[in-house]
């Protein structure tokens, strides 16, 4: 079992920036991949960026170059999120994989509007 925890959240202006921390406890060493998902109302919720045990990255086309995924230490990943846009605007999900269960956080709200 693994439980997890978001981090940073909130409201910021186009252009702006944001960091998204996500703490796991529990069967920390157990996960072979760490990521971010996010839903945005009436929309289906979608990968952002995701990076597994062995290092590998990828991110959605709509992020790329804006965002960073870090996978900090084994219990934390990050998400820089710079240059957001109002399309950007979305609940937030941290995302673990013990193969072949899936966990889940319970989101965080980012809104990006001026």
């Amino acid at each position: 079992q693994v439980q997890l925890v978001e981090f940073g959240g909130g409201l910021v202006q186009p252009g702006g920036s944001l960091r998204l921390s996500c703490a796991a406890s529990g069967s920390i060493f157990s996960i072979d991949a760490m990521g971010w998902y996010r839903q945005a109302p009436g929309k289906q919720r979608e990968l952002v960026a995701r990076i597994t045990r062995g290092g590998s990255i990828n991110y959605a086309n709509s992020v790329k170059d804006r965002f960073t995924i870090s996978r900090d230490n084994a219990k934390t990943v990050s998400l820089a999120m710079n240059n957001l846009k109002p399309e950007d605007t979305a609940v937030y999900y941290c995302n673990a994989i013990v193969f072949p269960s899936t966990y889940w956080g319970q989101g965080t709200q980012v809104t990006v509007s001026s």
